[in-house]
């Protein structure tokens, strides 16, 4: 935790490029050591990233995550002990949150895994929803048609897995599906599907009928932090002025093993 933590306030995360500022429900500049120290004895700690798709457009990620954090508190009968850092050095702005594993009786706090995994997001779509109103079927269309080509874990990703999930294959085929998500989404799902063979992460194992790949998710997921890497390497340099000397050709990334020696001077550091 204690990495974990240097690394949420790491320099350049802010929309200042300065370091991360810890708050919690009450304090906008919370005590991260005091809050490390209380929780050493827990059993266990929950970290969550809330990443609102049109956070751009929010007026204040902190409220809403305290807002959130408020529902979660009601939904789960106690009250929680948390922090959160606000992330802004990424295209997609987000928050990262702490909670001790503990309930305010001093008992070990249990949360449900589909309630992690399903109810933490309709609960902040909710809060996205009264701030931004609700999207209009066209609105909703256009951002998932934006997913297509991707080189990220996507909505539409995350709908092919499901149904694989249930059923084992993912059937396109006109009114193949039951499901309401997957039929509406047909056309989206057949593009995306065939950009997933392009990665060589899905195959079409006869016409419509589809094959995800176990590796689809983690790999999907990698490839997205790589781009954040560049995008990071690349406004490095462009606050320099070397952008254009330095193509994402020549950027090496960590873990690559590296032939000559390299000569420079340090530009900038941080992690992405």
């Amino acid at each position: 935790v204690d990495a974990h933590l240097r690394y949420l306030q790491r320099d350049g995360v802010t929309r200042d490029g300065e370091k991360g500022r810890v708050y919690s429900a009450f304090d906008d500049e919370a005590d991260s050591k005091a809050f490390v120290e209380r929780g050493r004895g827990d059993r266990h700690q929950f970290r969550f990233i809330v990443a609102p798709e049109d956070a751009a457009e929010m007026e204040d990620l902190r409220s809403f995550t305290r807002d959130l954090m408020r529902q979660m508190e009601t939904d789960l009968s106690t009250r929680l002990d948390w922090i959160a850092v606000d992330h802004h050095n990424t295209g997609h702005p987000h928050t990262h949150v702490l909670v001790r594993g503990i309930t305010d009786d001093g008992k070990i706090l249990n949360i449900a895994g589909d309630y992690i995994a399903h109810g933490i997001r309709h609960r902040a779509g909710e809060l996205v929803e009264r701030e931004l109103g609700l999207q209009s079927e066209i609105e909703v269309a256009r951002k998932l048609a934006s997913e297509v080509e991707a080189e990220r874990l996507t909505r539409l990703d995350r709908m092919l897995i499901a149904e694989q999930q249930e059923h084992d294959l993912v059937d396109l085929r006109p009114n193949a599906s039951d499901s309401y998500t997957i039929s509406s989404n047909r056309y989206l799902l057949i593009d995306r599907a065939k950009r997933l063979q392009h990665f060589g992460l899905a195959n079409e194992i006869e016409p419509g009928r589809w094959l995800i790949s176990d590796r689809a998710e983690s790999t999907l997921r990698a490839l997205g932090e790589r781009n954040d890497i560049i995008k990071t390497m690349h406004r490095a340099l462009d606050e320099h002025g070397l952008a254009h000397e330095r193509g994402p050709a020549q950027y090496v990334m960590h873990r690559q093993t590296i032939t000559e020696p390299v000569v420079g001077r340090v530009l900038a550091k941080g992690l992405a």
